[in-house]
């Protein structure tokens, strides 16, 4: 059986094999023998590995993105080499020849092939930034799940708060749950901690806060309205972190809070995810299709197959969606106009997607080109067309109610 051989593209290169222990390299190229050795993961035997890269005059690495192995091992060889960080999926070796020497072998040889596509890794600045936000991202989870508890513990001791305030965490509620906790169950006095427009609803008030709070309750709330303000003292410290790392950075962030939708927090979490520069990226396309929020393309035999989006960065994705719901909401943009036209026909979470995926196409050039967002308001003669096809739509229900 003949073997096919690649054309060489990268005249030397090594392939890594990275484990939590173990990293097992193999050097091909030009002008040298291949060879394998295996090294340990410790920062004195990873700079044993550059001495010996260095020495076979080896110039561009491949590896595999194994977990968060891959990082300390990154950090140390990135100031030496161009390093070629791959999704496993890419790399696959053939079934039933699966050692940690043939897989660095396979790597090394399709990175001398050229045929291997790095994903994209931040400057070292974005990567702490990147995990300062997502580490705060954990964090108002938790305090998310806290709350959940908190209400069910009302619940339990029939205390129906939320019946009444729209928020439980707000100045009345948050009053109101403090005092349940120091055991002070009178619903008048409790009522009477009211502020706001909630002054008027103390009647109603004192319906909902007639309960059956015991010593159990007492405890499990002061419980945990504690662990809420340890969690929100963790977020204040991680804030503060972050804003050193924004100094830097206030230019972008401002512009891209002219978006819709794009609040200044949710403008630090993108740069945080994708930096402030789009050099990585040749098109939008490729941005979006990196962060997973345009559809796929899956074709065979000239037949289109399921095209669902990829899974991407999940944290990007999520504040895209975050952000594609608050301009939907705003007047006289593209934007919302966008979201209903498409929320008719597709419905409201692919509309959402697909504004997210605008917002991110807007960001890309943005910060491409430094100029704000403008909101292209749309064309007053499709605006007329659209006005005429529901006045239209409109009048053929109405002749059906009518028969």
């Amino acid at each position: 059986m003949e073997v096919i051989e690649f054309p060489q593209i990268i005249e030397r290169g090594c392939g890594l094999d990275v484990h939590k222990e173990t990293v097992v390299a193999t050097i091909k190229g030009v002008g040298i023998e291949e060879q394998t050795q295996t090294f340990d993961t410790f920062t004195g035997d990873l700079e044993r590995l550059v001495g010996w890269l260095q020495n076979e005059g080896i110039t561009h690495i491949a590896m595999e993105s194994t977990g968060v192995y891959w990082k300390p091992v990154y950090s140390v060889l990135e100031e030496y080499f161009d390093i070629l960080v791959v999704n496993a999926r890419h790399i696959k070796n053939v079934p039933g020849h699966k050692t940690d020497k043939k897989d660095s072998e396979w790597i090394a040889k399709l990175l001398l092939s050229g045929l291997l596509k790095g994903s994209f890794i931040p400057d070292q600045t974005s990567r702490e930034l990147r995990v300062l936000f997502r580490h705060r991202k954990k964090l108002v989870g938790q305090r998310t799940a806290e709350k959940n508890r908190l209400q069910g513990i009302l619940e339990d001791a029939n205390i129906k708060l939320a019946s009444v305030v729209s928020d439980v965490f707000g100045k009345t509620g948050t009053a109101i749950v403090k005092a349940l906790s120091q055991g002070e169950t009178d619903p008048v006095k409790l009522s009477n901690l009211a502020r706001g427009s909630l002054i008027g609803k103390k009647d109603q008030l004192q319906l909902a806060l007639y309960g059956r709070v015991t010593s159990h309750h007492q405890f499990m709330l002061t419980f945990i309205l504690g662990v809420i303000d340890q969690i929100n003292a963790m977020i204040d410290t991680l804030d503060q972190r972050i804003e050193t790392y924004m100094t830097n950075m206030e230019e972008s962030i401002e512009l891209l809070h002219t978006i819709p939708g794009v609040s200044y927090h949710i403008a630090m979490g993108i740069i945080a995810e994708i930096g402030t520069t789009m050099d990585t990226f040749p098109t939008h396309k490729h941005l979006a299709s990196w962060a997973g929020i345009c559809p796929g393309s899956n074709e065979s035999a000239g037949k289109k197959r399921s095209s669902k989006v990829t899974h991407g960065n999940k944290y990007l994705k999520t504040m895209l969606v975050e952000a594609a719901w608050a301009a939907s909401h705003t007047k006289g943009t593209v934007l919302a106009d966008t979201y209903h036209r498409i929320a008719k026909r597709r419905g409201r979470k692919r509309a959402n997607l697909a504004l997210g995926h605008k917002i991110l196409s807007a960001t890309y050039f943005i910060l491409r080109d430094r100029i704000p967002y403008r909101n292209p308001y749309p064309n007053p003669e499709v605006i007329a067309q659209r006005k005429a096809a529901k006045i239209k739509h409109l009048e053929k229900q109405l002749k059906k109610l009518k028969r």
